[in-house]
């Protein structure tokens, strides 16, 4: 195929994908999102065969190929970023081999930036190209001066002859336009798919000039003596000590806190700060120690080097172990459980930033080993539901532990939508309370005909979402559950609300004011499954 009809093909192929988006997922975020990634996977091998002769490029296009079922199981905004990011790196890999991870997320930055003027850059040169080659007899402006007259007369007539003749301007009158604002969006939405899709289609050569990292240029501006450095980590490593000697005396061992502070204060306060200081460690040894210098070539320098990595690891399982203490009182959140993913991968980076020092790997080879765990991280993001896991994880410690466990938070479980309908269902069917099995049947209905409006609509069906419904059918059929009345509504924990009072809103109120929660630690209402609620 020559340059010209590769050109013609890639432009066949966007536009196919322009009219392929606006069906499938312009008014959808179901399956359709990944046949959407599967389509334009084929129009990229179809139109690029240069990806075929390149084994890292297919191996990203394999990669991308995985992650696009992964959005027709569940699709996710993090499932689509990294969708892209694959499906990007099999674009261009073919011009420039993968040498570390952080030129290559500066090639990916200006490839997103870059693929904006695109789609106008590629007009401008075949506008060049045509002007070069002469004018056309038969091009654009040649139609358009012979087509204006007629259009523009014609239009002026037609207008006069519906203001004149009643059944003319009645049949121009049942004519509907389609809403400008739903033109103008569809409009939107399409420039941005071109912009997408032809990106990958014809991307950008300056997007693999990145250079890759020099070693040299790492710590220069930072580079402190040999005494210096020792003074420091001497330092560092003393105050260290006294953090971790306390976590080890009140956190780890279990022994009781001083007068005034909480387990709940003490698990939950200092959690995030101490990953910051761990990260800020990190930075320091990154800065201060490259390879080859002469701080890394001291051996007690080395030394304390590793017992200031060792301390900053225990200090971030610290950090676990605070936010494991604190879901322990009060339950598991989406956030509370990608802190504990997070404290996992600032481990990791600190485990291999003492490698690397030990066994004298490269700076590429760090951050090569760092974007990998990385994204390992992300990818099992993107497969697991995390808001399932949150709501399987609450309602099996409710079921096991009783009052013993933490508060059952109701509102948050129905917040989460259909990633908590099947734990709703399990609760619902132990619960032994009538009270709260009413509750809990108001809420799993409410959820479970959400999520059946939901997959009625297919461009919003999704694999998923059909096993969490055959599941919960299977349990307990598809007819509503009987309710108790509630005129005036429920509230998010699925509580019948009160009637309004009829001395209106300034009737004083012979109810206990509700006591305050200190800073930082929610005041949830208890739920246990042998309690009427």
């Amino acid at each position: 195929m020559n340059r010209h009809g590769s050109l013609v093909a890639k432009l066949g192929s966007a536009l196919a994908l322009i009219v392929l988006a606006e069906i499938l997922i312009a008014d959808g975020n179901g399956a359709v999102v990944g046949g959407f990634a599967f389509a334009w996977i084929i129009a990229l091998v179809l139109t690029r065969r240069v990806i075929w002769n390149d084994g890292a490029a297919l191996l990203a296009l394999i990669a991308g190929a995985g992650l696009a079922v992964v959005l027709v199981d569940d699709p996710s905004v993090l499932g689509w970023v990294l969708f892209w990011t694959a499906i990007s790196l099999a674009a261009l890999l073919p011009r420039h081999r993968f040498d570390d991870a952080l030129a290559w997320m500066r090639r990916l930055g200006w490839h997103a930036m870059s693929a904006v003027v695109a789609p106008l850059k590629d007009a401008a040169r075949l506008s060049m190209v045509h002007q070069r080659r002469g004018p056309p007899s038969g091009g654009i402006r040649a139609i358009g001066a012979v087509v204006a007259l007629p259009l523009v007369g014609g239009a002026v007539f037609v207008g006069l002859f519906a203001n004149a003749n009643p059944l003319i301007g009645q049949a121009f009158s049942r004519i509907v336009l389609p809403d400008p604002w739903a033109v103008t969006w569809r409009t939107v939405f399409g420039l941005c798919v071109l912009v997408t899709v032809w990106a990958s289609l014809r991307p950008s050569r300056r997007t693999t000039r990145a250079s890759r990292i020099d070693e040299r240029s790492i710590g220069m501006a930072f580079e402190p003596g040999v005494a210096t450095l020792i003074l420091s980590l001497v330092t560092f490593n003393a105050i260290f000590a006294v953090e971790n000697a306390l976590d080890i005396a009140f956190l780890w061992s279990g022994a009781g806190l001083p007068a005034g502070v909480t387990m709940a204060d003490y698990a939950h306060r200092g959690a995030y700060s101490l990953i910051v200081t761990a990260l800020l460690a990190a930075m320091f040894v990154l800065l201060a120690l490259r390879p080859g210098s002469a701080a890394a070539a001291s051996p007690l320098v080395r030394r304390l080097v590793t017992v200031w990595i060792v301390q900053n690891l225990l200090l971030v399982a610290s950090s676990a172990l605070r936010t494991l203490d604190y879901v322990d009182a009060y339950g598991m959140t989406v956030l509370r459980l990608s802190a504990l993913a997070w404290m996992g991968l600032v481990a990791t980076g600190l485990a291999l930033i003492g490698w690397r020092l030990l066994a004298r790997k490269s700076a590429a080879w760090l951050i090569n080993a760092n974007a990998l765990a990385a994204v390992t991280v992300l990818v099992a993001a993107s497969v697991v539901d995390l808001g399932a896991t949150a709501a399987a994880w609450n309602v099996r410690t409710t079921l096991a532990r009783g009052k013993a466990g933490p508060p059952l938070d109701l509102c948050y479980m129905a917040r989460l939508g259909s990633s908590s309908l099947v734990s709703l269902a399990m609760l619902e069917r132990h619960a032994k309370r009538a009270g709260l099995r009413d509750r809990l049947a108001y809420l799993r209905w409410e959820n479970q005909t959400e999520t059946a409006d939901a997959q009625a609509d297919w461009r919003r069906w999704t694999p998923r979402n059909a096993r969490r419904l055959a599941t919960v059918r299977a349990m307990f059929g598809t007819n509503a559950p009987r309710l108790q009345s509630a005129p005036d509504g429920r509230n998010c924990a699925g509580l019948i609300l009160p009637p309004l009072s009829v001395e209106g809103p300034s009737a004083p109120s012979s109810a206990p004011a509700p006591q305050m929660p200190s800073p930082g630690i929610p005041a949830p209402k208890p739920l246990t499954l042998g309690a009427q609620q």
